[in-house]
């Protein structure tokens, strides 16, 4: 689970400070306050660490990836290219202690792991580098910086015993070391880029753009890893899990059911041993069953959003832009009752963006009812200054739900 982030020179942040990532965290504020870009900083370090090319210190994206970033010079911060960017992720570590005790005589009271690394584009090349990365556990340390800036040689810096190791050969991506180191102590070290790896490959998205309803699904029996990006795998998701008895197509109607936005949900191939569906949507006991293309077009955009919080395993973190849009507003406020429910009981951790004061009001209310505590929950109010520079001040929640520093013109 992500537990902190950091960033500073990244699009309109000149430095968001130390923020701090719970369970279910929100980021709220006006338009181009730059809460998107706090996602797309998530979102570029998960496709650079399952991009195939080792080579790129940070895979930027195209129009087949998550988000698509352009340039070294669109993301540095008011285009000043000669500037570092420099970028800090922290998470829990359910193999730390085991790791500390396998392969090194240390031991570590905290399961944080942290990752904080620099990067600088190369003008003669011109191509993104490594300046520096370091991880972080406890009270050790353990790193690369570049020996010179001009150089392509690097050094070792930290805690463990180098056992005479003096320069390195240039990093592989932002974060993993080319050597291949023989000691067990070593070898544990190699073990914190492929922790950091596992973790960014948890991280799962859904956009604000989704996919239109179909009065015809073709499944190919596959067995998806998320919704995608705009909610085009959810259908065969919940096919996927149909065949294997999970129990997920259940479970969405009777959160459909919850929310008032249906009686029945059904998910049937057009005629046996076809692999064409059709999705039948009740909306009263006694309504006619009618495709989803014939009801209204809030129930096509919650599904994915329901379909991926049910799907994906537990312990993942799912990112999501706007889930609200166009949901009434008391399916608002029962949505933030769902991204509750799959936070409490399958450890999923949910990082969101959202215009949605019926949302946030429900979030307050399930704190008030005790629900839900102030530790499980951090919300960021982000807005941009007269400088063009953002800023993200956490909502001060007490026990009650109550918001201390509510901000001026939160909602208008």
């Amino acid at each position: 689970m992500i537990t902190n982030i950091r960033a500073k020179n990244f699009k309109s942040w000149k430095d968001t400070g130390d923020l701090r990532i719970a369970p279910l965290t929100g980021f709220f504020g006006a338009n181009s306050s730059g809460k998107t870009s706090l996602l797309q900083m998530l979102l570029m370090l998960k496709q650079t660490a399952e991009s195939s090319d080792y080579r790129l210190a940070l895979h930027l994206g195209d129009k087949n990836s998550l988000v698509e970033l352009r340039t070294f010079y669109d993301i540095v911060t008011n285009h000043q290219i000669n500037e570092a960017l420099e970028l800090s992720f922290s998470w829990q570590s359910r193999m730390l202690a085991n790791l500390l005790a396998a392969y090194t005589d240390k031991q570590s009271e905290s399961p944080i792991l942290d990752v904080n690394f620099t990067v600088k584009f190369r003008e003669i090349s011109k191509i993104v580098v490594v300046d520096s990365f370091k991880y972080e556990f406890g009270d050790y340390s353990f790193g690369i910086k570049r020996k010179t800036d001009t150089s392509f040689d690097y050094e070792f810096e930290g805690d463990f015993n180098l056992n005479g190791q003096e320069s390195h050969a240039g990093p592989v991506k932002f974060y993993n070391f080319a050597t291949n180191f023989t000691s067990n102590e070593m070898f544990f070290l190699m073990r914190l880029p492929a922790e950091l790896s596992d973790q960014l490959t948890q991280i799962v998205y859904l956009g604000p753009l989704r996919d239109y309803p179909q009065p015809i699904y073709i499944w190919a029996g596959d067995t998806p890893t998320d919704v995608g990006a705009k909610g085009e795998r959810a259908i065969s998701a919940m096919l996927a899990s149909k065949i294997n008895n999970w129990g997920l197509e259940e479970m969405i109607a009777a959160q459909l059911r919850k929310m008032g936005l249906i009686h029945s949900f059904s998910l049937e191939p057009i005629a046996p041993g076809r692999r064409d569906y059709e999705v039948k949507i009740k909306k009263t006991s006694t309504s006619p069953e009618v495709l989803i293309t014939d009801v209204g077009f809030g129930v096509s955009q919650i599904l994915p959003v329901l379909v991926l919080c049910y799907y994906v395993p537990e312990h993942s973190t799912i990112i999501l832009e706007q889930p609200e849009i166009h949901l009434h507003p008391s399916v608002q406020a029962d949505l933030a009752d769902v991204l509750i429910d799959v936070v409490k009981n399958r450890n999923i951790q949910i990082i969101l963006e959202s215009h949605s004061e019926y949302l946030l009001h429900r979030i307050q209310r399930r704190i008030a009812e005790e629900q839900l505590t102030p530790d499980d929950t951090t919300l960021y109010f982000c807005e941009m200054g007269e400088d063009g520079a953002s800023t993200a001040t956490p909502l001060q929640l007490d026990k009650y739900g109550n918001i201390a520093n509510w901000p001026k013109d939160f909602f208008g």
